[in-house]
């Protein structure tokens, strides 16, 4: 069985550098996908494989970063998983041997796994399981090799790979899937992880070097590192954080610093000399295998042997010392002590809430005049909606902040994925926290092409059961790399249903998730068919969180109708009747206040609250359809 001791002696082991750079410099476009060159070009990838045998290396990567079924499927390539991959390792293992003939150097043949390029749950829409398979399909086919691949250096008889690098891993989740795979299709080779990090030298999901070792080693990995990130300074400043909380062997291959474009192309600018420097350090740092990642080049991979080999000896790590890394978790307070609102849900009060839409200007003192006539007749909340409908309006934390302010009523700050990656999420939802915002409806948000910017960029780093998570981290005091952000943001978190979903199946899947992330309780879509949301608050009893009903009071038969037409939602019948029959705009709106009065009564005995959307402004109108439910009553309109 092999093992990293096998590897290591009484020096630093020597990795390769980068395959992509010399196959772009070479002519290949990037638009090409690199792996498949193992197919249709092999000569073009044995001849780098053969350079960096000439520059030292010792450990050899196969062509296949990219070789999983995520990345592969967009070239139209994911049926030649197990093709391309032991293409890879047949051209790494003829390299090595022709270079054993050649000369009496020897080098350890490495299965290359990069990340899916997808995002994982809790973040994105694959699921762990299924990032798992990816990766156990390609180690797979690494460790089987092809049958003419040949022996490796210990003359042992082995056509796969003598270990696998599972490297640039983005997020720990994902470096624990594919670790897992490793030990459960190739439990007897040796499997090195690295990371890559961001220029203060954490891991590209917030996690600290530190907290990385300690993770990757709990998990099993037999060695650990970092690679590619903004190059050697920060991955430097990575490796000395991990050696404090590791005794595992550590491996440091970053890229030739951050690129730059030059005349179109992508230029890396670290001298050899440089990253001869880094090595040295590198090792003395406690990195037992050094190598490069993008745009390093044998010249690169020269220089630092030059470098390590005249060091007079390997930096030796002594167990002792090594700092336990620990989650400085911070739970929040109980739902009912975090906001008004919370309490109500706690208590098992009914709760009345209505939407107010910020204006599409900066005047919003009609907003705030209306949330301070609701909030004297007893109405619980607002709900600010984020952009509503894609169109440019004024931020809904604004909003909410100086209703609270003017009013003191309790504002639900709907919060969207659409417009903010994770940094701005983070980054917001602190500072929300921070100036008294405490209840969040959680939303993935409508694309802007339904509103008026339709060619507005969207974003989507995450969808709301990945924004559940985050929100549901930043209550225990971490952020989504697990550090400690000094106290709980103490949200209340809300989610959407939407009980009329055309995919009932698919909309009910994706609410166990939310409520699994840590959802609270949920404000449903505008229902005006009851037996829709009886059955669906009959589907979601497996997962039943305290549900507020959303009500529209409709204005008018062409509000009707573009509910039913444009919106899909259902309408029944019986409804398009009476608002038809209403012969005046008056009359309309009073038969839509009348119909909504209705429905909040039927739905009383089976949820805990109801949101009623104020109609083009008018809040004396939601106050009226709430008129049952409130402590004073409010007046005509």
């Amino acid at each position: 069985m092999t093992r990293f001791a096998e590897i290591f002696t009484d020096r630093p082991v020597l990795a390769d550098g980068a395959m992509g750079t010399l196959l772009y410099a070479r002519g290949v476009m990037n638009s090409r996908c690199y792996d498949e060159l193992n197919l249709s070009d092999p000569a073009r990838v044995l001849s780098v494989h053969e350079e960096y045998l000439q520059a030292g290396a010792e450990i050899l990567e196969t062509n296949t970063f990219g070789a999983n079924r995520f990345r592969l499927l967009r070239h139209g390539l994911a049926p030649k998983v197990k093709e391309i991959n032991q293409a890879g390792v047949r051209l790494a293992r003829q390299a090595v041997e022709h270079f054993k003939e050649k000369q009496a150097g020897a080098a350890w043949v490495a299965g290359s796994i990069g990340p899916l390029g997808v995002r994982l749950e809790p973040l994105g829409k694959t699921g762990l399981d299924e990032a798992r398979a990816a990766f156990a399909e390609q180690i797979a086919a690494l460790a089987e090799g092809a049958p003419e691949s040949g022996a490796n250096h210990l003359g042992r008889n082995r056509a796969g790979v003598d270990l696998l690098i599972i490297e640039t891993m983005p997020a720990l989740n994902e470096a624990r899937e594919a670790l897992e795979a490793a030990r459960a299709v190739a439990p007897d080779l040796p499997v090195l992880v690295m990371v890559t990090v961001d220029e203060e030298s954490n891991c590209l999901d917030g996690s600290s070097a530190a907290q990385a070792a300690a993770l990757l080693t709990e998990w099993g990995a037999g060695a650990i590192g970092v690679n590619c990130s903004t190059g050697p300074a920060t991955v430097l400043t990575a490796i000395e954080g991990m050696r404090r909380a590791t005794t595992l062997p550590l491996a440091a291959m970053p890229n030739a610093g951050m690129p730059r474009v030059v005349e179109g192309r992508n230029v890396y600018l670290c001298s050899p000399e440089y990253m001869a420097t880094f090595a040295r350090k590198a090792v003395s740092a406690g990195a037992q295998i050094v190598g490069g990642c993008c745009g390093t080049t044998p010249n690169h991979i020269r220089a630092m042997r030059s470098a390590v080999r005249s060091m007079d000896e390997q930096a030796h790590v002594e167990g002792a010392g090594v700092a336990p890394v620990e989650s400085a978790e911070t739970p929040p307070a109980p739902l009912g002590a975090r906001s008004r609102i919370g309490a109500l849900i706690a208590q098992k009060k009914f709760v009345s809430l209505v939407e107010i839409a910020p204006p599409k200007g900066i005047d919003c003192s009609p907003q705030i005049e209306g949330a301070a006539l609701l909030a004297r007749l007893g109405v619980h909340g607002i709900h600010v909606p984020d952009l509503p409908g894609a169109a440019a309006r004024m931020s809904a934390q604004s909003l909410c902040i100086q209703i609270q302010q003017h009013t003191g009523i309790d504002t639900i700050l709907h919060y969207t994925c659409r417009d903010r990656n994770l940094l701005s999420i983070q980054s917001d939802l602190l500072g929300a926290s921070s100036i008294g915002l405490r209840n969040l409806l959680c939303r993935t948000g409508d694309p802007p092409k339904q509103g008026n910017y339709p060619d507005a960029t969207q974003v989507f780093d995450v969808d709301s059961i990945g924004l559940v998570n985050i929100v549901h981290r930043l209550n225990h005091g971490l952020d989504i790399g697990s550090n400690a952000i000094g106290a709980s943001t103490n949200f209340t978190i809300a989610v959407a249903a939407n009980p009329v979903a055309p995919d009932m199946d698919e909309e009910l899947r994706r609410f166990a998730y939310k409520v699994e992330a840590g959802a609270e309780y949920c404000i449903t879509q505008p229902v005006f068919d009851l037996r829709l949301l009886e059955h669906f608050l009959e589907q979601m009893r497996d997962h039943r969180i305290p549900v507020i009903a959303g009500i529209w009071p409709l204005a008018s038969l062409r509000n009707a109708e573009y509910m039913k037409n444009d919106l899909r939602l259902s309408m029944p019948e019986e409804i398009m009747l009476r608002m038809a029959q209403a012969d005046t705009p008056e009359a309309a709106r009073l038969e839509g206040i009348r119909i909504a009065q209705e429905m909040l009564e039927a739905v009383r005995p089976y949820v805990e609250g109801v949101q009623v959307t104020a109609p083009a402004g008018n809040y004396a109108a939601a106050a009226e359809v709430l008129a049952a439910v409130l402590p004073q009553a409010p007046s005509a309109s």
